[in-house]
């Protein structure tokens, strides 16, 4: 994604909580029983000096802020394996150790404005100031002619949830009118249908698009609103007017619409006004189960041009094979990319090192893999799996889940590592994405035996479960740890801890400066590692199969793949 949030979520985590609150508890209750125990994984020493030395060398100027595709991927891929090597990984994929990533940019130019007409009038919206599109199709020229408008309110299709937008309506040839986020997002709480306040993945704009793809729409547009999208047009503007990257399909694209983009709130008012509608009463209407989509009476057209390029990048594949299941594997995933080369500091310095995002996740997942290796082959296989293209939309993980070398179905879960912060101690974590599955109860029962607190995620409207590598395989049902260390800092506080993740997200975060540094206090990240190697090493360790809450949008995918499965979740 091209607003790449995951820092705040690993930074701005609320830190008021008594040690051992919950996420959904009063301050002070105790945690209840893990669900299911397993015998503590003996913790290892985790190399500071290991990390240390590979966050510096990921960050060096010579890697030149490690840009895919470009002259320097080899050279990144080269020590990366080299340090996999070392810590005793085999080859991941069939004997080699690089997965092949399939990738496209396109960038449109010539957009018409967009033209909304019934029998009113005509209207106009200026392309950028009113309205973005880009096309996810592999085709010269986007253009989309009297397409039908209809209103889905929250474009969501939730069997589960005996909830259907789109229920009665054919979409295609018609366009989507979609809103932001999802029903219940104005809660105070995160009681209700969709889980109040926090963001699910229905909320997510990717997933109104793929939705709107599947209902066979033409084309689909988001109604933007500051709030419930966590982020101003400026944001979208900026993200939807130059290169898109996707990773390329057989198709070409072809199953999807031919155009997605959003509008503004001001021109979706406007709109819903010339077909004699009224946007808050459909949006307050849309709020409620039972709603039924809206056809407008209006018809659309916009139109733009595509430059295309398709190159391929490389995801680093290492495994440790487990000793008694090594049909079953544990997956740990961090991000090898960063932005390469970006606009110049006040030094001239235009390269983006990348040094916390994401040199850290990838020492971290050496350092994790030599700690396995000492510690001796667990039950079940590990996989490490270094990502390529995060930075352009999860693209890596997004191929490697599409395409996995190990089947997901024999995927117990995994851990994702992504930007650590160097600072002193933490007091507490955080379980990124709220109570989701059963690896909650592990994850409390870790804190619990290291002494940690738990704390709610920061701005649970933000959706940040589903803007990291880890997403890529939740939404395939495969259960995945992403955890945050708060801002109470053992060493100054809440105070200290917020002044560091200002200092960064302000002045460092995806600028030159986010660069290594000898006086960096490291204390923090061992404190995430040890956690990340203990929540992953009890997965290995267990025959526990985790899945997604009986509620949670992704249990029927689990269930579903686990069904058809010959061993491995289906027991």
């Amino acid at each position: 994604m091209k607003q790449h949030a995951l820092i705040l979520a690993i930074l701005g985590l609320s830190a008021c909580s008594s040690p051992y609150a919950g996420p959904d508890m009063p301050k002070g209750t105790a945690l209840p029983p893990p669900e299911e125990t397993v015998a503590a994984p003996r913790q290892p020493d985790i190399s500071v000096d290991l990390m240390k030395q590979m966050t510096k060398r990921l960050s060096a100027d010579d890697f030149e802020g490690r840009a895919p595709s470009t002259a320097v991927e080899p050279k990144v891929l080269d020590y990366i394996i080299a340090q996999f090597k070392a810590a005793g990984l085999q080859p991941g994929n069939d004997g080699k150790w690089l997965q092949p990533v399939p990738t496209v940019e396109i960038t449109a130019s010539n957009a018409t404005p967009l033209q909304v007409g019934g029998p009113a009038a005509m209207m106009k919206f200026d392309f950028g100031n009113d309205y973005v599109a880009a096309s996810y199709r592999v085709t010269s020229h986007t253009k989309v002619e009297d397409s039908e408008l209809v209103f889905v309110g929250y474009g969501i299709n939730a069997p589960e949830l005996g909830w259907n937008d789109y229920a009665g309506v054919d979409m295609h040839g018609k366009t989507a009118v979609i809103l932001v986020n999802d029903p219940d997002y104005a809660s105070e709480t995160e009681d209700g249908l969709f889980k109040g306040r926090r963001m699910t993945y229905y909320g997510r704009w990717t997933y109104k698009f793929e939705e709107a793809a599947r209902q066979g729409a033409t084309a689909a547009l988001i109604v933007h609103d500051t709030f419930p999208a966590a982020y101003g047009w400026n944001v979208v503007n900026s993200s939807w007017t130059g290169a898109q990257y996707y990773v390329q399909t057989p198709d070409d694209g072809a199953d999807q619409t031919k155009a997605n983009g959003w509008i503004q709130k001001p021109v979706a008012q406007a709109i819903l006004q010339a077909a004699g509608k009224n946007l808050a009463a459909l949006t307050e209407a849309a709020k409620h189960k039972g709603f039924k989509p809206v056809p407008l009476g209006l018809k659309a057209s916009l139109g733009f041009d595509n430059a295309i390029r398709k190159s391929t990048s490389n995801n680093v594949v290492g495994v440790l094979p487990g000793k008694t299941r090594p049909d079953e594997y544990v997956l740990y995933s961090g991000h090898w990319d960063h932005l390469g080369h970006c606009t110049p500091d006040d030094t001239g310095d235009d390269i983006c090192n990348g040094a916390v995002d994401n040199a850290t996740g990838i020492a971290a997942l050496a350092a994790i893999a030599k700690a396995n290796v000492e510690a001796g082959p667990a039950d079940r296989s590990q996989v490490f799996l270094a990502v390529t293209l995060e930075e352009s939309g999860l693209l890596g993980s997004e191929f490697y889940a599409a395409n996995p070398i190990y089947p997901l179905d024999h995927t117990v879960g995994g851990v994702n590592m992504d930007a650590l912060m160097p600072s002193p101690r933490s007091r507490s974590h955080s379980m990124t994405g709220g109570d989701k599955s059963d690896l909650t109860a592990v994850f409390r029962e870790a804190l619990a035996d290291e002494g940690l607190g738990e704390v709610p995620e920061d701005h649970s409207e933000r959706g940040y479960y589903y803007r990291s590598d880890h997403f890529s395989f939740a939404k395939r049902g495969v259960p995945m740890f992403d955890v945050g260390r708060s801002t109470d800092l053992v060493e100054g506080g809440k105070a200290a801890g917020d002044k560091i993740s200002e200092d960064y997200t302000t002045n460092h975060y995806h600028a030159p400066s986010d660069e290594y540094s000898d006086d960096w206090n490291w204390d923090g990240i061992a404190e995430d590692v040890g956690l990340y190697y203990r929540l992953g090493r009890t997965l290995a360790d267990s025959d526990m199969w985790p899945n997604w809450h009986e509620s949670d949008e992704f249990r029927a995918i689990r269930d579903k793949a686990c069904a058809a499965a010959t061993g491995g979740c289906h027991k």
